[in-house]
């Protein structure tokens, strides 16, 4: 089996979800499951942010002129649906329905022509940037999808390979995947320790550190979490964990 890792930043008005998270730094949404055939696609979606991050993404969900992971620039005559599974003050979960036409266009169903039948999604979406991990049999053509991909899109966002990897059976559960870190990342953590952001107090703030680097806020903020999540997985998985929490002194 093949792990593939890759995020989609799109740009301003492209995409009313992005806009909306955009909107809410804060605020993230990722799949609980997601499943395609040729013809449609169904999916259940957890968000978490404050109550009023929680109240723009079901707007945006709900009031969409089409479906959020529809690649077309236009209403492509789609049919979708979505209802809201669970709202309370801190938790958004959400259903997702979409039949799709000729002109539609989405990551899991370029996925399922390149790769073929049985991948598996898990994607996580934070400001602009739709982080997607696609597992699959290592049968099919990635640099077909890519181009596929690549043409589909557009200009409406840039894509980024965050990393491609055999998996494996982990010790623990979680930490499958095992991969180097994504040169964009290696390079904006070298580029954070090197000019004191983890230093205390901080010598620069991620704005400082985003125009040094002249990539957008966003983009460096996502690239050191991504960067700071894999670090730490790394250390859980090396470093043994004690049974039992000692006893306070």
């Amino acid at each position: 089996m093949r792990s593939l890792v890759f995020a989609l930043e799109y740009d301003p008005g492209c995409n009313r979800v992005a806009d909306t998270l955009a909107d809410h730094p804060d605020a993230r949404i990722r799949s609980l499951s997601l499943h395609v055939t040729e013809e449609r696609l169904w999916r259940v979606d957890h968000a978490t942010g404050t109550p009023a991050a929680l109240d723009d993404i079901e707007d945006a969900f709900l009031t969409a002129d089409y479906y959020a992971d529809c690649l077309a620039t236009d209403d492509c005559g789609a049919t979708q649906s979505t209802q809201v599974l669970d709202h309370t003050d801190d938790t958004l979960v959400l259903y997702s329905y979409w039949e799709r036409t000729p002109d539609c266009s989405s990551v899991p169903h370029i996925a399922r022509a390149h790769l073929g039948d049985g991948v598996l999604f898990d994607t996580r979406h934070e400001s602009r940037h739709y982080t997607w991990r696609i597992i699959h049999s290592g049968q099919g053509d990635v640099g077909a999808f890519f181009d596929e991909l690549e043409t589909a899109v557009g200009t409406c966002a840039q894509m980024e390979l965050l990393r491609t990897a055999d998996t494996e059976v982990s010790r623990r559960v979680g930490h499958s995947d095992r991969a180097e870190l994504a040169p964009e990342q290696a390079a904006a953590l070298e580029a954070a320790v090197e000019h004191g952001y983890y230093e205390t107090p901080r010598a620069v703030d991620v704005g400082e550190l985003a125009e040094h680097l002249d990539v957008p806020r966003s983009t460096l903020t996502y690239r050191l979490r991504r960067a700071e999540a894999y670090l730490a997985a790394q250390y859980v998985e090396t470093e043994p964990i004690p049974e039992h929490s000692p006893n306070p002194t």
